[in-house]
């Protein structure tokens, strides 16, 4: 009974809700008289700042570092407005470098990475190998290492 119950009850909470529309078009027809002004909506304000005039987007780094600021460590004046991404552009954001191109800073990461392999090769011509062969030894040195239960080396005959 309370499955037939639950079940009844599903179905007439379907029918009450009300159904969405599954598609709704909004446009701005060309004979729409003008927005008001100060009606800020994505149309008349698109960057959505609340009609803030922003100043051009420069980063203070790249400001004159000697000119007569108020503050000289921010690199503005009292009064300057502030742009909204100050965050990104103020003087304590990452640091733009502009001293190499992208492709001169890659040629200089191939160069160095071709000096390390090629320096590795030179290595790896002179240095010494291990011999090819294992040395063996008479009584496999069983006195110098330690005596009779000690790990010896190699002796003739054991096993390679």
């Amino acid at each position: 009974m309370l499955s037939r119950r639950l079940a009844s009850s599903f179905h007439v909470m379907r029918r009450a809700r009300p159904r969405t529309a599954l598609r709704q078009v909004r446009w701005l027809s060309p004979d729409d008289p003008d927005p008001d002004p100060n009606d800020l909506n994505n149309i008349n304000d698109p960057n959505m700042n609340g009609g803030y005039i922003n100043p051009p987007r420069m980063k203070r780094q790249f400001r004159d570092p000697y000119a007569d600021w108020d503050d000289p460590q921010e690199r503005r004046n009292f009064g300057e407005p502030v742009h909204e991404d100050e965050d990104i552009l103020g003087m304590f954001s990452p640091e733009e470098y502009t001293h190499t191109s992208p492709g001169w800073a890659a040629a200089q990461l191939f160069m160095f990475v071709g000096a390390v392999f090629g320096l590795a090769g030179i290595v790896s011509l002179f240095y010494p190998d291990k011999p090819s062969y294992p040395r063996d030894f008479e009584d496999g040195l069983e006195e110098e290492l330690g005596g009779p239960g000690a790990l010896r080396a190699r002796k003739d005959g054991d096993p390679v």
